[in-house]
């Protein structure tokens, strides 16, 4: 049976109490806290920095995993490390040199994580899978939350998924963007092994966290 994990989004938390809310995702069996940061320029809306991480990683020993959609990205990608980012994710548009981006990211002992956009083709990272740790899968345009799901990145998972298999590569494929109850298990059968997810996780079961989390997991 895969091992799926869950990395819950904090973009669909109560920000005036977001310390409390990571210790009830612990608390309901996250495995990663999903990190969700926007720059108003690479996408349109504005969320945190690294100030809010360093204060919020007092909170939980759970692994960050930081989601930067910020461009350019290159020169902050050590002020996230520095903040307590344990995953450091980036978007292969928002720098000029992905190559020396991945090189500083594993630098600074941290995990590399590229995200796709729903039309960003698996062959622009596929050179590189040998040097990534996680590929993040949007099926959703990044910027918001509570979107819907996008049914035709499945096709993309699997595809990512296959190329995995055959060259024996150890990388995660992660989900991010109207993940639900109805989609999780479509999602996994394609390849997926670690789902990002926030309305769902926070509003489904009147806010039953350790529900959702578990729900998801076992669909």
């Amino acid at each position: 049976m895969k091992n799926i994990q869950i990395s819950p989004s904090i973009l669909s938390a109560d920000f005036s109490q977001l310390g409390e809310e990571i210790k009830r995702l612990e608390g309901g069996g996250a495995d990663l806290i999903h990190v969700d940061v926007m720059d108003g320029h690479f996408v349109p809306n504005i969320t945190i920095g690294p100030p809010v991480i360093k204060t919020l990683r007092n909170y939980t020993k759970l692994p960050f995993d930081v989601h930067l959609m910020i461009s350019p990205v290159h020169k902050y990608i050590k002020n996230f490390a520095e903040a307590g980012s344990d995953i450091i994710t980036i978007h292969p548009e928002a720098t000029d040199n992905l190559i020396e981006s991945i090189k500083l990211i594993k630098q600074l002992n941290k995990k590399v994580g590229i995200s796709l956009n729903p039309n960003t083709e698996v062959s622009v990272i596929e050179k590189l899978l040998k040097e990534i740790d996680l590929v993040l899968i949007m099926s959703v345009y990044p910027g918001f939350g509570g979107q819907k799901f996008i049914p035709e990145v499945i096709e993309k998972i699997k595809k990512l998924y296959q190329i995995k298999k055959d060259k024996k590569l150890k990388f995660d494929i992660e989900v991010d963007g109207g993940i639900n109850f109805s989609n999780s298990k479509e999602v996994i059968s394609a390849g997926a092994n670690i789902l990002v997810s926030g309305t769902t996780i926070f509003k489904e079961n009147n806010g039953d966290i350790k529900k959702n989390i578990e729900t998801l997991k076992s669909m």
